[in-house]
């Protein structure tokens, strides 16, 4: 009789809404005087780490018995490494979060890779403190390149341009692989490098010409990219419907796309940038602590101190939710097969 009760407890803390004052009260006593860690899946310095830390700051104070947040870093495989520990390692009491590529998602849901050990959709989604409202996700190019439009790598007989990636899933390499399928772009993939860290010194020293990065990224670790004088240029806008305002004169890569089977595949594509930055805890949290993590991951990022230290140190902050994530990820996985299939195809390449 006693563990009926506690199931049905843990079911009731997982579906009553707004959340019920005894669920906080179970969450509270759980949380006090514990840690939760953070994991993120890139090395420290790189526009996920920034997030996190600044997420860190204030999560823990909006979580019932206001637990420690401590942040570990977990770099690997483009962050496919954490994504999986989060999954199948981690523990599932609640302490534990974390975050990965904003790619992640799409492979677990389009699934077919044996390096993936995860279903996206089983996650305990709490959101994400930033979505493309307000981004864009930027093909850089060095101006020294012999290319110096997106119409220059994708006209007959037009210069190639070499790209950095960190790995398969990585976010520089999944839509390097979109874009030069869907607009016909001549452009030569380098993978291996480990983070931003590593990709963006490759660029200013000439070792590779660019590379996709968000805005919000590049604001609070390459500020100087911005300015006139810049040794790089932006010259396609990914995870945009219209231009970005900063950028009115630089094509979206739904504008660019070959015919109209391509410009569907870019769309179904960038379905999971709106979770520019995604966070979750594992699979099967009880009810009413994975509830509270929700409620406290939205409180942090819809505080107005989060988002005046977010503008300090140049980051974006227009917050999605936990029911927003899954809703995304529905329609990734109830888009047409014809589409997943050329998706799948497409990440799965390594060369």
């Amino acid at each position: 009789m006693r563990s009926f009760k506690s199931l049905a407890f843990v079911l009731a803390c997982s579906t009553l809404s707004p959340f019920n004052p005894a669920c906080a009260d179970s969450a509270a006593d759980f949380f006090k005087g514990k840690q939760v860690t953070m994991t993120i899946g890139y090395g420290p310095g790189g526009g996920y780490d920034v997030y996190s830390r600044l997420l860190a700051r204030h999560l823990g104070p909006k979580i019932p018995g206001q637990p420690g947040i401590v942040v570990q870093n977990m770099p690997g495989a483009g962050s496919l490494r954490a994504a999986n520990y989060l999954y199948n390692s981690a523990p599932r009491d609640g302490t534990a979060i974390g975050t990965f590529s904003r790619n992640m998602p799409l492979m677990g849901v389009l699934g077919g890779n044996k390096n993936v050990q995860f279903d996206a959709r089983k996650f305990t989604w709490l959101g994400s403190p930033s979505s493309v409202i307000e981004d864009a996700n930027l093909l850089w190019l060095r101006k020294d390149a012999e290319a110096k439009t997106i119409h220059d790598i994708i006209r007959p007989g037009g210069p190639e341009i070499i790209l950095g990636s960190s790995a398969e899933g990585s976010t520089s390499n999944d839509v390097v692989l979109v874009v030069r399928d869907a607009l016909g772009a001549r452009i030569k993939l380098i993978h291996g490098y480990p983070d931003s860290n590593a990709l963006n010194p490759a660029i200013e020293r000439g070792e590779i010409q660019g590379r996709f990065v968000g805005i919000s990224a590049i604001a609070s670790s390459q500020p100087h990219w911005f300015k006139p004088d810049s040794m790089v240029r932006p010259i396609l806008q990914f995870a945009r419907t219209t231009r970005h305002p900063m950028y009115p004169d630089v094509p979206t890569a739904r504008e660019m796309a070959k015919d109209e089977a391509s410009r569907i595949l870019v769309e179904a594509a960038e379905i999971p940038y709106q979770l520019a930055r995604p966070y979750v805890a594992p699979p099967n949290v009880p009810g009413d602590r994975a509830k509270a993590l929700q409620i406290a991951f939205m409180a942090a990022a819809n505080d107005p101190e989060f988002a005046e230290d977010a503008k300090r140190i140049r980051v974006e902050v227009s917050p999605v939710g936990p029911e927003e994530a899954m809703r995304m990820l529905d329609l990734l996985a109830n888009a047409p097969d014809a589409v997943k299939e050329k998706l799948r195809s497409l990440l799965s390449e390594t060369r």
